[in-house]
Order: structure tokens, then sequence, then C-alpha cells
């Protein structure tokens, strides 16, 4: 009961613009495309995967969005799209794998993004929401120190990792 209790007051003192983890949502929100579609803002509608004109901060905020609403493949499609050695496609390419039961994989990307870039807290967090689910408290809590070595504390990423730790349970976004 105690751990629910701390993990509870630890979620609830996250603003709520924490959540996003990166930002940029819209409001209103956009609107949820079909399978084999991204929204453009510039054209404010759904367009194809394989005929958009999105840039690659377009094709991320859209990976964020498929990710979060739990369409991993889908993601992964956009993904396959955005530079390889992108800290922030490793990133989701670790997090959709992860989600779709491919631990190993995920490790390894979230491990590959971290070369790139060492201070990418969100990685650090999903790596060590990973540990979690694998029962290895240990690496999570080390990825959590990373994360305050990099000035994250009091972001998402950081009240995400330290409230899996403390209740067991990971994030879907």
């Amino acid at each position: 009961m105690m751990r629910f209790l701390l993990a509870a007051t630890i979620a609830l003192g996250v603003p709520a613009t924490s959540f996003a983890a990166g930002g940029d949502d819209d409001f209103p929100p956009k609107p949820k495309c079909e399978r084999g579609f991204v929204y453009d803002k510039k054209t404010k509608s759904c367009v194809s995967t394989n005929g958009h004109s999105l840039d690659t901060d377009g094709l991320y905020q859209e990976v964020r969005a498929l990710s979060y609403d739990g369409r991993y493949k889908d993601a992964q499609e956009l993904l396959a799209q955005m530079p390889a050695d992108d800290d922030r496609t490793l990133t989701y390419l670790g997090f959709t794998n992860r989600k779709l039961g491919n631990s190993e994989a995920a490790m390894t990307y979230y491990a590959r993004a971290l070369t790139v870039n060492p201070a990418n807290i969100l990685a650090r967090s999903y790596m060590g929401q990973g540990y979690v689910e694998e029962g290895n408290i240990s690496a999570a809590l080390e990825q959590l120190r990373a994360i305050r070595t990099y000035d994250g504390e009091g972001s998402w990423a950081e009240a995400s990792l330290r409230t899996s730790i403390a209740s067991g349970r990971t994030f879907n976004y």
C-alpha cells in the first residue's frame, strides 16, 4: 500500500505539461489518421506515409503520436524513413520494440541512442523501464541516477522511471 501511495504522490506531483515527453502537442487534438497515413500540420489533413512532405521533426512527432496510441508497427514504418543514426529514431525503435515484446532489440536500440547522445534522458527512462520489466532494479536505478546527472531531475523522464521503480509498473507513452 505504501508503494502505491508513493507512486501516486510522485505521479501527481509532476506538472501536466511534463507528460508530453517532448512537448509540442497539438491543441485542439489533431485527428487520428488511418493505417498508412500520417497527419500533416501544413495541410491539416491525413496524408500517405509514402507520399508525405514531412520533415524529420514532423515525422518524429507522428512517431510519438502513433507510439502513444499503441500503434507500434505503424510507428516503425515511419521510423524506417528517418535518419538511422538519430538518437530520437533509435529511442523510439527501442520503445516500439519493447512494447511489441522484443526486449533484447529494444535494449540494443536504447544503448545505440545513448552512444549517439549520452544525455538522452528519454532513452534512459525507457531503458530503465525495460529493466524494471525484467526485474533488474539495480540497472534501472543506474539509469535514474544518470538522468539526474544530465539535469533531468523533475522531468517526465525522471518521474516516470522513479514511479516505475517504486510501483513495478511501466508507462505506455
